[in-house]
């Protein structure tokens, strides 16, 4: 009797130590993350170079797939309907997370209460980019060849109220130029089109738009963070070019279902964190021109919480109407 009195304390115990549905074993099987966007954005990029390293560790495949559609929405909501074991994790970024809410009436899911923060993975700056043939070098130039055309320039987007969006709408307002959005379905199909010289200007992510850069196809005219990018150097940052306070910044990390178990969270986060520490990992990033973010899931979860106010002011200023 007294050997199940004792049984029966330990198992309680054990229920009340363990969370549910957590697996010592995890993971027996592959994990996916969900690229809420089309293929050949700059975050997918980071996400695939993480995802191979991350494989290595949990001995286990993980697999990157695009679900792209409704500014980063609709793959955003899978991961938010997906059952929390841990085996599908959403790259989640500044748009779907922190934008998206300001801009739609009904969000088929809540950034905060509907996934389980796990890590941050990386910090980039975006870069104003034109096409080579464009005959622009400068923010000066191109302020200059806009105010002269009597339709403005047209700039390229990764979908309407992404921070590609909100950037240009920045630099609308603060340069007084007359510019008309061309939205695209991700950053990928973006590129290509400023590339292409289909459009005029393009509010890239630095990881997407550097090889481009290098090879001559794109014109670098400045960063969109406060201070220049250790991947690009040489690159002045908006600020430097006449637009005094410009800061617009990309930011993605990985989360998964609400309800994912404390000890996956804790060795997911251990894992990524570990791969972000790694010096190569560090190089790999800046030659893509990424910056490596390190941090706890809480720390992640209460950065997600403040760039949902700080975007939200954003678009109210901008005054772009909710979808």
């Amino acid at each position: 009797m007294r050997f199940a009195a004792a049984f029966l304390l330990s198992f309680a115990a054990l229920l009340m130590t363990t969370p549910p549905g957590a697996a010592a074993d995890y993971p027996d099987r592959p994990i996916r993350i969900i690229v809420p966007f089309e293929a050949g954005g700059g975050g997918e990029t980071i996400v695939r170079m993480v995802g191979q390293e991350l494989s290595q560790r949990l001995g286990q495949p993980v697999v990157v797939e695009n679900r792209a559609g409704a500014s980063g929405n609709i793959g955003s909501e899978v991961v938010a309907r997906a059952n929390p074991d841990g085996y599908m994790l959403l790259m989640s970024n500044v748009a779907p997370m922190a934008i998206n809410p300001a801009l739609f009436k009904r969000l088929p899911y809540d950034p905060v209460k509907d996934f389980t923060a796990v890590s941050p993975l990386a910090i980039f700056a975006n870069v104003l980019v034109v096409p080579a043939g464009l005959g622009v070098h400068s923010v000066g130039e191109l302020v200059a060849l806009g105010k002269r055309r009597p339709d403005g320039l047209n700039y390229a987007s990764a979908g309407v109220g992404s921070i590609t969006n909100l950037a240009a709408v920045m630099f609308r307002t603060a340069t007084g130029t007359n510019m008309t959005q061309v939205p695209y379905r991700g950053g990928g199909p973006a590129i290509v089109a400023v590339a292409g010289a289909q459009v005029d200007l393009y509010f890239s992510s630095l990881p997407a738009a550097l090889p481009l850069v290098k090879d001559g196809k794109l014109i670098a005219l400045g960063v969109t963070s406060a201070t220049r990018s250790a991947s690009a150097p040489e690159i002045p940052t908006l600020a430097e070019s006449g637009l005094p306070g410009f800061d617009a910044v990309t930011w993605i990390g990985l989360v998964g279902p609400h309800g994912l178990a404390d000890d996956v969270v804790a060795r997911l986060n251990a894992a990524v964190t570990d791969i972000l520490k790694s010096p190569a990992i560090v190089e790999k990033m800046r030659a893509v021109g990424a910056e490596a973010s390190v941090g706890s899931a809480a720390d992640y979860a209460t950065y997600i919480r403040g760039e949902n106010t700080r975007w939200a002011a954003v678009v109210r200023e901008a005054h772009i109407p909710a979808q």
